[in-house]
Protein backbone atom coordinates (compact mmCIF):
# COMPACT_ATOMS: atom_id res chain seq x y z
CA UNK A 1 0.00 0.00 0.00
CA UNK A 2 1.41 3.37 -1.02
CA UNK A 3 2.14 5.92 1.71
CA UNK A 4 -0.05 9.04 1.51
CA UNK A 5 2.68 11.68 1.41
CA UNK A 6 0.29 14.53 2.10
CA UNK A 7 -0.09 13.23 5.66
CA UNK A 8 3.66 13.17 6.31
CA UNK A 9 5.14 16.24 8.01
CA UNK A 10 8.81 17.00 7.42
CA UNK A 11 11.25 15.32 9.78
CA UNK A 12 12.55 18.70 10.98
CA UNK A 13 9.08 19.49 12.35
CA UNK A 14 8.81 16.07 13.97
CA UNK A 15 12.24 16.33 15.61
CA UNK A 16 11.32 19.69 17.12
CA UNK A 17 7.99 18.35 18.32
CA UNK A 18 9.44 15.16 19.85
CA UNK A 19 12.12 17.09 21.74
CA UNK A 20 9.63 19.73 22.91
CA UNK A 21 7.20 17.04 24.06
CA UNK A 22 9.92 15.20 25.96
CA UNK A 23 11.21 18.34 27.69
CA UNK A 24 7.85 20.12 27.92
CA UNK A 25 9.86 23.16 26.87
CA UNK A 26 10.62 24.83 23.56
CA UNK A 27 13.78 26.36 25.04
CA UNK A 28 15.21 23.03 26.20
CA UNK A 29 14.31 21.45 22.87
CA UNK A 30 16.13 24.24 21.05
CA UNK A 31 19.25 23.69 23.15
CA UNK A 32 19.19 19.96 22.41
CA UNK A 33 18.69 20.45 18.65
CA UNK A 34 21.10 23.38 18.42
CA UNK A 35 18.33 25.67 17.15
CA UNK A 36 16.91 28.93 18.37
CA UNK A 37 13.81 28.93 20.55
CA UNK A 38 11.91 30.87 17.90
CA UNK A 39 12.83 28.27 15.24
CA UNK A 40 11.43 25.46 17.40
CA UNK A 41 8.31 27.51 18.09
CA UNK A 42 7.81 28.04 14.34
CA UNK A 43 8.22 24.31 13.73
CA UNK A 44 5.54 23.52 16.30
CA UNK A 45 3.18 26.10 14.78
CA UNK A 46 3.75 24.67 11.31
CA UNK A 47 3.09 21.14 12.55
CA UNK A 48 -0.10 22.23 14.31
CA UNK A 49 -1.29 23.90 11.10
CA UNK A 50 -0.51 20.70 9.20
CA UNK A 51 -2.51 18.67 11.71
CA UNK A 52 -5.30 21.18 12.10
CA UNK A 53 -5.20 21.11 15.91
CA UNK A 54 -3.10 22.33 18.82
CA UNK A 55 -0.43 20.05 20.26
CA UNK A 56 0.43 22.22 23.26
CA UNK A 57 -1.44 24.52 25.56
CA UNK A 58 0.56 27.69 26.17
CA UNK A 59 0.38 29.45 29.52
CA UNK A 60 2.71 32.44 29.89
CA UNK A 61 6.25 31.00 29.82
CA UNK A 62 5.24 27.33 30.01
CA UNK A 63 3.89 24.81 27.51
CA UNK A 64 2.02 21.59 28.18
CA UNK A 65 0.97 18.82 25.82
CA UNK A 66 -2.71 18.47 25.09
CA UNK A 67 -4.23 15.03 25.59
CA UNK A 68 -4.15 14.36 21.85
CA UNK A 69 -0.66 15.83 21.66
CA UNK A 70 0.58 13.40 24.30
CA UNK A 71 -0.72 10.40 22.30
CA UNK A 72 0.77 11.81 19.09
CA UNK A 73 4.13 12.37 20.81
CA UNK A 74 4.37 8.71 21.89
CA UNK A 75 3.55 7.50 18.39
CA UNK A 76 5.99 9.90 16.71
CA UNK A 77 8.73 8.93 19.17
CA UNK A 78 8.21 5.25 18.37
CA UNK A 79 8.22 5.98 14.62
CA UNK A 80 11.44 7.99 14.81
CA UNK A 81 13.06 5.28 16.91
CA UNK A 82 11.98 2.68 14.35
CA UNK A 83 13.48 4.70 11.49
CA UNK A 84 16.70 5.16 13.45
CA UNK A 85 16.95 1.42 14.23
CA UNK A 86 16.22 0.46 10.64
CA UNK A 87 18.91 2.84 9.38
CA UNK A 88 21.45 1.59 11.91
CA UNK A 89 20.67 -2.03 11.02
CA UNK A 90 21.07 -1.31 7.31
CA UNK A 91 24.39 0.45 7.82
CA UNK A 92 25.62 -2.44 9.96
CA UNK A 93 24.77 -5.01 7.30
CA UNK A 94 23.83 -3.49 3.91
CA UNK A 95 24.36 -6.77 2.07
CA UNK A 96 22.20 -9.13 4.12
CA UNK A 97 19.29 -9.57 6.46
CA UNK A 98 18.85 -8.36 10.00
CA UNK A 99 17.00 -9.94 12.92
CA UNK A 100 16.01 -7.84 15.94
CA UNK A 101 15.40 -10.27 18.78
CA UNK A 102 13.98 -9.69 22.24
CA UNK A 103 15.39 -11.92 24.97
CA UNK A 104 15.37 -12.05 28.74
CA UNK A 105 18.61 -10.69 30.27
CA UNK A 106 19.72 -13.96 31.86
CA UNK A 107 19.16 -16.17 28.84
CA UNK A 108 20.64 -13.54 26.56
CA UNK A 109 23.89 -12.97 28.44
CA UNK A 110 24.56 -16.48 29.70
CA UNK A 111 23.23 -18.75 26.96
CA UNK A 112 22.54 -16.97 23.67
CA UNK A 113 25.21 -14.27 23.37
CA UNK A 114 28.18 -16.66 23.84
CA UNK A 115 26.82 -18.78 20.96
CA UNK A 116 26.31 -15.94 18.49
CA UNK A 117 29.89 -16.15 17.22
CA UNK A 118 29.03 -19.58 15.81
CA UNK A 119 26.00 -18.19 13.99
CA UNK A 120 27.96 -15.22 12.65
CA UNK A 121 30.62 -17.56 11.29
CA UNK A 122 28.01 -19.69 9.53
CA UNK A 123 25.90 -16.75 8.31
CA UNK A 124 28.04 -13.59 8.00
CA UNK A 125 25.35 -12.05 5.80
CA UNK A 126 22.86 -11.88 8.71
CA UNK A 127 23.09 -9.43 11.61
CA UNK A 128 21.48 -10.33 14.96
CA UNK A 129 20.50 -7.44 17.23
CA UNK A 130 19.60 -8.34 20.82
CA UNK A 131 17.27 -6.31 23.04
CA UNK A 132 16.43 -7.33 26.58
CA UNK A 133 12.94 -7.52 28.06
CA UNK A 134 11.57 -8.93 31.30
CA UNK A 135 7.95 -9.44 30.31
CA UNK A 136 5.91 -10.32 27.26
CA UNK A 137 4.79 -7.37 25.15
CA UNK A 138 2.62 -6.63 22.14
CA UNK A 139 4.55 -6.88 18.89
CA UNK A 140 2.28 -4.20 17.42
CA UNK A 141 3.93 -1.69 19.73
CA UNK A 142 7.47 -2.94 19.17
CA UNK A 143 9.99 -3.09 16.35
CA UNK A 144 11.29 -6.56 17.21
CA UNK A 145 11.13 -9.35 14.65
CA UNK A 146 10.86 -12.09 17.26
CA UNK A 147 11.40 -12.84 20.92
CA UNK A 148 12.50 -15.66 23.17
CA UNK A 149 10.42 -15.72 26.32
CA UNK A 150 9.98 -17.89 29.38
CA UNK A 151 6.42 -18.89 30.19
CA UNK A 152 3.62 -20.71 28.42
CA UNK A 153 2.97 -21.20 24.72
CA UNK A 154 0.62 -18.22 24.64
CA UNK A 155 1.39 -14.88 23.02
CA UNK A 156 -1.54 -13.06 21.34
CA UNK A 157 -1.05 -12.35 17.65
CA UNK A 158 2.07 -14.49 17.47
CA UNK A 159 3.30 -17.82 16.19
CA UNK A 160 4.95 -19.58 19.10
CA UNK A 161 7.28 -22.57 18.91
CA UNK A 162 8.79 -24.60 21.75
CA UNK A 163 12.53 -24.22 22.30
CA UNK A 164 13.61 -25.96 25.46
CA UNK A 165 12.69 -26.68 29.06
CA UNK A 166 14.23 -24.95 32.03
CA UNK A 167 15.94 -27.19 34.57
CA UNK A 168 16.70 -25.59 37.91
CA UNK A 169 19.12 -26.71 40.61
CA UNK A 170 19.85 -25.48 44.13
CA UNK A 171 23.40 -24.17 44.54
CA UNK A 172 25.49 -22.49 47.22
CA UNK A 173 29.11 -21.73 48.01
CA UNK A 174 31.36 -24.41 49.58
CA UNK A 175 31.61 -22.23 52.70
CA UNK A 176 27.83 -22.06 53.12
CA UNK A 177 27.60 -25.80 52.54
CA UNK A 178 30.03 -26.49 55.36
CA UNK A 179 28.50 -23.88 57.69
CA UNK A 180 25.03 -25.43 57.50
CA UNK A 181 26.27 -29.03 57.18
CA UNK A 182 23.82 -29.87 54.40
CA UNK A 183 23.27 -33.63 54.22
CA UNK A 184 19.73 -33.97 52.90
CA UNK A 185 17.19 -31.80 51.13
CA UNK A 186 15.35 -30.91 54.35
CA UNK A 187 18.50 -29.23 55.64
CA UNK A 188 18.04 -26.40 53.15
CA UNK A 189 15.01 -25.25 55.14
CA UNK A 190 17.35 -23.93 57.83
CA UNK A 191 19.40 -21.83 55.39
CA UNK A 192 18.63 -18.43 53.86
CA UNK A 193 17.03 -18.95 50.46
CA UNK A 194 17.35 -16.45 47.62
CA UNK A 195 14.09 -15.73 45.76
CA UNK A 196 13.23 -14.29 42.35
CA UNK A 197 10.37 -11.79 42.28
CA UNK A 198 8.84 -13.26 39.11
CA UNK A 199 8.88 -16.77 40.61
CA UNK A 200 8.09 -16.31 44.29
CA UNK A 201 6.90 -19.92 44.75
CA UNK A 202 9.88 -21.60 43.03
CA UNK A 203 11.45 -22.87 46.25
CA UNK A 204 8.10 -24.08 47.54
CA UNK A 205 7.54 -26.10 44.36
CA UNK A 206 11.06 -27.51 44.57
CA UNK A 207 10.57 -28.76 48.13
CA UNK A 208 7.20 -30.28 47.26
CA UNK A 209 8.85 -32.11 44.35
CA UNK A 210 11.25 -33.60 46.93
CA UNK A 211 8.24 -34.76 49.01
CA UNK A 212 8.94 -32.10 51.61
CA UNK A 213 6.22 -29.78 52.90
CA UNK A 214 7.91 -26.40 53.40
CA UNK A 215 6.88 -24.28 56.35
CA UNK A 216 8.75 -20.98 56.43
CA UNK A 217 10.92 -20.08 53.44
CA UNK A 218 12.84 -16.97 54.44
CA UNK A 219 15.28 -14.96 52.36
CA UNK A 220 15.65 -11.83 50.22
CA UNK A 221 13.92 -11.10 46.90
CA UNK A 222 15.65 -10.10 43.65
CA UNK A 223 14.15 -9.06 40.32
CA UNK A 224 16.79 -10.70 38.08
CA UNK A 225 18.65 -14.02 38.13
CA UNK A 226 21.97 -12.19 37.77
CA UNK A 227 21.39 -10.62 41.20
CA UNK A 228 20.43 -14.00 42.65
CA UNK A 229 23.64 -15.59 41.35
CA UNK A 230 25.73 -12.67 42.58
CA UNK A 231 24.24 -12.98 46.05
CA UNK A 232 24.80 -16.75 46.04
CA UNK A 233 28.46 -16.27 45.06
CA UNK A 234 28.79 -13.86 47.95
CA UNK A 235 27.49 -16.49 50.36
CA UNK A 236 24.19 -14.75 51.09
CA UNK A 237 22.16 -17.94 50.70
CA UNK A 238 21.14 -20.86 48.51
CA UNK A 239 19.92 -20.09 45.00
CA UNK A 240 17.50 -22.06 42.85
CA UNK A 241 18.56 -21.24 39.31
CA UNK A 242 18.64 -22.66 35.77
CA UNK A 243 21.72 -24.83 35.52
CA UNK A 244 22.99 -23.17 32.33
CA UNK A 245 23.21 -19.91 34.27
CA UNK A 246 25.79 -21.24 36.75
CA UNK A 247 27.63 -23.79 34.60
CA UNK A 248 30.95 -21.93 34.80
CA UNK A 249 30.69 -21.28 38.53
CA UNK A 250 29.95 -24.96 39.21
CA UNK A 251 32.85 -26.14 37.05
CA UNK A 252 35.21 -23.72 38.82
CA UNK A 253 34.04 -24.91 42.25
CA UNK A 254 32.70 -21.49 43.21
CA UNK A 255 29.22 -22.96 43.63
CA UNK A 256 28.16 -26.47 44.56
CA UNK A 257 25.26 -28.24 42.86
CA UNK A 258 23.33 -29.82 45.71
CA UNK A 259 21.10 -32.44 44.08
CA UNK A 260 21.43 -35.13 41.43
CA UNK A 261 18.51 -34.38 39.16
CA UNK A 262 17.51 -30.84 38.18
CA UNK A 263 13.84 -30.02 38.54
CA UNK A 264 12.13 -29.18 35.25
CA UNK A 265 10.08 -25.99 35.55
CA UNK A 266 6.38 -26.03 34.71
CA UNK A 267 7.04 -23.29 32.14
CA UNK A 268 9.58 -23.32 29.32
CA UNK A 269 11.40 -21.19 26.75
CA UNK A 270 9.54 -20.36 23.54
CA UNK A 271 10.34 -18.59 20.30
CA UNK A 272 7.63 -16.12 19.26
CA UNK A 273 7.21 -14.02 16.14
CA UNK A 274 4.36 -11.68 15.13
CA UNK A 275 1.84 -13.11 12.67
CA UNK A 276 1.26 -9.64 11.22
CA UNK A 277 4.71 -9.73 9.60
CA UNK A 278 5.92 -12.13 6.95
CA UNK A 279 8.64 -14.59 7.94
CA UNK A 280 11.91 -13.30 6.51
CA UNK A 281 14.62 -15.60 5.28
CA UNK A 282 17.01 -14.23 7.90
CA UNK A 283 14.60 -14.96 10.74
CA UNK A 284 13.86 -18.45 9.42
CA UNK A 285 17.59 -19.17 9.20
CA UNK A 286 18.18 -17.93 12.75
CA UNK A 287 15.27 -19.93 14.12
CA UNK A 288 16.59 -23.10 12.48
CA UNK A 289 20.06 -22.48 13.92
CA UNK A 290 18.55 -21.87 17.35
CA UNK A 291 16.78 -25.24 17.28
CA UNK A 292 20.06 -26.91 16.31
CA UNK A 293 21.83 -25.27 19.26
CA UNK A 294 19.12 -26.46 21.65
CA UNK A 295 19.37 -30.02 20.30
CA UNK A 296 23.16 -29.96 20.63
CA UNK A 297 22.91 -28.62 24.18
CA UNK A 298 20.54 -31.42 25.21
CA UNK A 299 22.93 -33.93 23.66
CA UNK A 300 25.83 -32.56 25.71
CA UNK A 301 24.08 -32.89 29.06
CA UNK A 302 25.59 -35.64 31.22
CA UNK A 303 24.88 -36.79 34.80
CA UNK A 304 27.03 -34.99 37.37
CA UNK A 305 28.09 -35.85 40.89
CA UNK A 306 26.95 -33.55 43.65
CA UNK A 307 27.23 -33.14 47.39
CA UNK A 308 24.07 -35.00 48.41
CA UNK A 309 24.94 -37.91 46.15
CA UNK A 310 28.43 -38.17 47.60
CA UNK A 311 26.99 -38.19 51.11
CA UNK A 312 24.46 -40.91 50.32
CA UNK A 313 27.11 -43.10 48.72
CA UNK A 314 29.30 -42.75 51.80
CA UNK A 315 26.38 -43.60 54.06
CA UNK A 316 25.66 -46.78 52.11
CA UNK A 317 29.31 -47.84 52.47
Amino acid sequence: MAIARRFLPSTSLLYSFEASARHQSFTSAAEELNLTQSAVSRHIRALEEHLGAALFTRDRQTVRLTQAGDVYAREIRAALRYISSATLAFRANPGGGTVSLGVQPTLGTQWLAPRLASFMKQHPEITINLYTHLHAFEFTENTLDASIHFGTAEWPGSEVSYLMPERVVPVCTPELYERFSFRKCEDLLSAPLLHLVSRPDAWERWFIAQNIQPTSLHGPLFDQFSFVVGAALGGAGCALVPRFLVEKEINKGQLLELVAHPLESEEAYYFARPLARSLSGALETFHHWLLQEVAAENGRQTPRRHKFQLYLEAAKG
